[in-house]
Parts: structure tokens; C-alpha cells; sequence
């Protein structure tokens, strides 16, 4: 009896042992864990960063600059956002005004009257859209007439008005094959006159512009 009693003994010391190992283990797995989700949220907000490129980032100055000359200095991050959708800050035109400034494309060949023009753009379509900020960040991508078809038709943005609008003005184009599908989706719905999801877009850059700068 005392043999077994010793071997019992011994057996639930192993269990024991053996249980406090995983114990042990289970808690360096879970700070592990805490450690490595950590890390995960630094590297997404630091791709959230990335997001917005340091090419639009260096012009916030000017942005501010021609924001305050028209009165739209509130919508500094909306104007930056439009940047990024429209050109990732590249080039010498990085607010893609030609079209509004001259009827053609590349006619802007410096940076800075490229964001003249753009604030001015935009400050026009706000007018038009009697301030309402959707209708004019889609209204500078589709043109203010966009503004004046939403007061005409008496509704508020939304993206079936957009698609609605590109499907309109794609049908009396005298040159589709001018006009790039931006969007899968665009030409299942044959709306391949400007971006449909132009504002969601913008939208998205916005926030992360914010989101960075309270950092």
C-alpha cells in the first residue's frame, strides 16, 4: 500500500506539474497575443498614413493659402482630399483644373495655379450647389452643371443620383470611346461619364487626412 501510495503520490505531482505548465503557457500565449495585436493596430494606423502621400501632404500650405482667398478655408481637407483622388499630389497639375480653367486637359503646368484654379473650381461648384458638399465634390468631377440638375430635380446627393447624372450625360457624348470606365461597375450600368463613386472616394481620403493630423 505504500508503494502505491508513493506512485500516487508521484502521479499527481506530475499532473499537477504538467497542469501548471499549461497554465503557464496559456499566459505567455495571450500576452503574446496582446503584444502581437498591438503591433497590428501601429502598422494599420501606419498604413493609414500612407494612405495620403506626401506629395499632397506638402501642399497643404498653398491649399490654405487659396482657401482663405475664397473664402473656403473650412474646406481645406476636402480640397486635399480631392487631390489625392485626383492625382495623388503628382505632377504639374496635381488638381487635374485644366478642363476648368481652359476646356482641355494639360493646358495647367504648374503646381501652384493648378491649386488656384482648383480651389476656385470648387468654390464655384459649392456656390452652385448652394453649399451643399456632396453635390459639389461630385460637381467637380462631373462639372458644375451636376449641381444645377440636383436643383432642378429638387432631391439631395445620393450615389444613385450620381449614377443617374453619368448615365444621362454618357448617352450624348459624341465620343464614348473617349470617356474611360473608371469603375467595373460603371460600365455594367453604362455610367461611364466620370466616377460615380467620385465622393465616397474623396470621403475616404478626407477621413484619413483627419485622422492623421489628430495624431
Amino acid at each position: 500500500m505504500k508503494i502505491v501510495s508513493k506512485k500516487f503520490k508521484r502521479a499527481c505531482k506530475q499532473t499537477i506539474a504538467s497542469f501548471l505548465g499549461i497554465i503557464a503557457l496559456l499566459i505567455v500565449v495571450s500576452i503574446a497575443m496582446s503584444y502581437i495585436q498591438q503591433d497590428e493596430g501601429k502598422s494599420t494606423q501606419a498604413t493609414a498614413r500612407k494612405d495620403i502621400s506626401q506629395d499632397v501632404l506638402q501642399y497643404e500650405p498653398v491649399v490654405t493659402k487659396y482657401a482663405k482667398q475664397y473664402g473656403i478655408e473650412q474646406h481645406v481637407t476636402t480640397l486635399m482630399a480631392i487631390m489625392m483622388q485626383e492625382s495623388g499630389g503628382r505632377g504639374n497639375d496635381p488638381m487635374q483644373a485644366s478642363e476648368s480653367l481652359c476646356g482641355k486637359r494639360n493646358c495647367i503646368t504648374n503646381p501652384e495655379t493648378s491649386i488656384k484654379q482648383g480651389v476656385a473650381h470648387f468654390s464655384h461648384t459649392l456656390k452652385r450647389a448652394n453649399d451643399h458638399v456632396d453635390v459639389a465634390i461630385q460637381s467637380y468631377n462631373f462639372g458644375a452643371g451636376f449641381a444645377d440638375y440636383v436643383t432642378e430635380q429638387n432631391k439631395k446627393f445620393s450615389p444613385d443620383l450620381a449614377i443617374e447624372y453619368s448615365q444621362m450625360k454618357y448617352k450624348t457624348v459624341h465620343n464614348p470611346e473617349k470617356y474611360r470606365c473608371i469603375r467595373k461597375e460603371s460600365k455594367k450600368l453604362n455610367a461611364c461619364y466620370g466616377d460615380i463613386h467620385y465622393v465616397e472616394a474623396v470621403k475616404d481620403y478626407e477621413q484619413t487626412i483627419q485622422a492623421t493630423s489628430k495624431q
